[in-house]
């Protein structure tokens, strides 16, 4: 767009949300924005071939005391280029930023990179080979951030979000158990309230002051000038509170996020917004706006959930009822589809999905792991299950002591990645890691289960040894993962038919005919026989899983899957 429409769009956005008085402040903010120069390249469009991990950018370091010869970001970089070359395609790094608390969530300055994780230059070069996702921490800032001291030192209004005494929170939606309020005292010895929506060292920043909104505006343009072509805006859901209100998902929070969208189209062609709303289906894809004017991802939070249910009961007819329901999303959008972060697994998402007694048994497997349940405070006071945490990985292998973790970790990544959408995968579940219980008694910390770190050296030590789940699970997920990066029907926009199958089988068909996938999934412990022509018609299909001597598969041939068999099935005649 040129200049005078920018100027028009955001006048639009910035009226919606402050009135025409208190607009022009951020209009001319946005203009001389637009000033500068903030990306020289335009990403590719999304593809069959985009595969991205998730990563803490510290996740993997080389071996020995520090200071190490390699950053952590750099031993990163020489991960993608080696072992994961051909694996993934983009990354997202977790928050480098300098933190206090919740592993880089508290972030104390959006600007720097923590120099235990290295430079500015190091997250360039990442951006440079690969898709680079950064979060924009756009909620909060940690107790310890600049905009909270001079709160409190000098009573900088309208950047700490300080609720006055009249204001109405019976109705808000908490994700956390802790209280909504934190009490700080500033330099008069005066006490004061920072609302506070993930806990007393998150504080939330105040949205109705439209400099914070170009503050924030400028510092997502930086992480587009150090190589980010994605940016996950964290927690966006909770951004505008109003009085009386649930204090998430209002208008103007829709309308930040639109002036974000239009700001990027403007200023950096191609970067694309996703956003981290862990809610359920119907208000998470409520961000993709009516397609061209809010995010290009959203996450889908009811899959991981869902498919665990499905390998704890031998059952997936709730993720083949949830999966086939979906709407396409709208052109331009799709789903970011993922098993596990560094977060837990999020329950808010299968209400409605799964029952009562199902959720219970999801919470009793993740205790078993050494892991436990973290809990959210309903509006009516109650404390019901929020997330799960465990890692995905352990939670499969506790599904069963048979032997036969490795097939089902495999089996739920052959899900995600032939689901419509761009798949995540956790470089925690790839490498087959298992949680580490003392993070928690270190941190106090449920998620914190999840959240351990490697050493290069011992990765690679795992990988060479066929005994171990590690070299079982990256072995198993990265040929699925080469199959997907390889064929167009399993671009993100191309067509989708969940099939009506028996309980025990999850069957997946992409692309058009002729020229078609069909991923066939077994949720059962025991040996299972299918017709794949009862399933999806009279083609004939080759299995790219077999040896290469593998006869074809033709209309009326029956097929054995072992215990949590996957069969991948490229159209090859009809």
């Amino acid at each position: 767009m040129d200049a005078e429409v920018f100027e028009a769009a955001v006048r639009d956005h910035a009226v919606a949300l402050y009135g025409a008085g208190d607009a022009e402040r951020l209009v001319r903010g946005l203009q001389a924005l637009a000033d500068q120069a903030w990306m020289s390249t335009t990403p590719r469009g999304l593809d069959h071939a985009d595969v991205w991990l998730i990563a803490y950018a510290d996740h993997v370091r080389d071996a020995g005391d520090p200071p190490a010869e390699r950053t952590p970001l750099q031993v990163m970089a020489a991960l993608l280029e080696e072992e994961l070359a051909d694996v993934v395609s983009g990354v997202h790094l977790l928050p480098f930023y300098p933190w206090t608390s919740d592993d880089g969530f508290a972030v104390i300055d959006h600007l720097a990179v923590d120099p235990g994780v290295g430079s500015w230059a190091d997250l360039s070069a990442i951006g440079a080979t690969h898709r680079l996702m950064v979060d924009g921490v756009v909620n909060h800032v940690s107790a310890s951030h600049p905009w909270v001291a001079a709160w409190l030192a000098d009573g900088r209004d309208g950047w700490i979000l300080e609720p006055d005494a009249e204001m109405d929170t019976s109705a808000v939606v908490r994700p956390r158990t802790a209280p909504l309020l934190t009490a700080f005292e500033d330099a008069a010895g005066r006490t004061r309230q920072a609302w506070t929506t993930f806990g007393p060292d998150q504080v939330d920043l105040d949205y109705g002051n439209p400099d914070l909104l170009l503050a924030m505006t400028e510092i997502l343009l930086t992480y587009v000038r150090h190589g980010a072509s994605v940016i996950r805006l964290d927690a966006v859901g909770f951004l505008w509170k109003a009085s009386g209100t649930t204090c998430i998902h209002l208008p103007q929070t829709h309308e930040i996020v639109r002036l974000w969208r239009t700001v990027m189209d403007h200023l950096a062609p191609g970067t694309m917004l996703i956003t981290e709303t862990n809610v359920p289906h119907d208000e998470n894809v409520s961000y993709f706006g009516v397609g061209s004017d809010e995010a290009h991802l959203v996450y889908q939070f009811p899959l991981a959930p869902l498919v665990l249910a499905a390998y704890v009961w031998g059952n997936a007819q709730d993720l083949s009822r949830w999966a086939a329901a979906l709407a396409d999303p709208p052109v331009g959008c799709t789903y970011f589809n993922f098993l596990a972060s560094h977060d837990g697994i999020g329950l808010r998402p299968a209400e409605g999905l799964l029952s009562a007694t199902q959720i219970r048994g999801l919470c009793n497997l993740a205790r078993s792991t050494s892991g436990g349940v973290s809990y959210r405070t309903d509006v009516d006071g109650s404390e019901d299950p929020y997330e799960l945490n465990t890692t995905y990985v352990d939670a499969l292998l506790a599904v069963a002591d048979d032997g036969l973790g490795v097939a089902r970790v495999i089996g739920a990544h052959a899900i995600l990645l032939a689901l419509q959408g761009v798949p995540g995968i956790w470089l925690g579940s790839l490498f087959g890691q298992s949680g580490d219980p003392s993070l928690v008694e270190q941190t106090g910390r449920l998620r914190s289960i999840n959240r351990a770190r490697l050493s290069l050296e011992s990765l690679r030590a795992a990988l060479e040894d066929s005994r171990t789940v590690e070299q079982g699970v990256f072995e198993g997920i990265s040929r699925l993962v080469r199959l997907r990066r390889a064929h167009p029907a399993l671009a993100p926009d191309s067509p989708q038919h969940i099939l009506p199958t028996p309980g025990w089988l999850v069957g997946i068909v992409r692309g058009r005919a002729g020229h078609r996938v069909f991923v066939i999934v077994s949720v059962s412990n025991r040996d299972r026989s299918v017709i794949p022509s009862d399933l999806v018609g009279r083609s004939t299909w080759r299995d790219a899983l077999a040896a290469q001597d593998g006869r074809d598969i033709e209309a009326g041939d029956v097929v054995v899957l072992p215990p949590y068999g996957v069969m991948w099935l490229e159209e090859i005649g009809s």
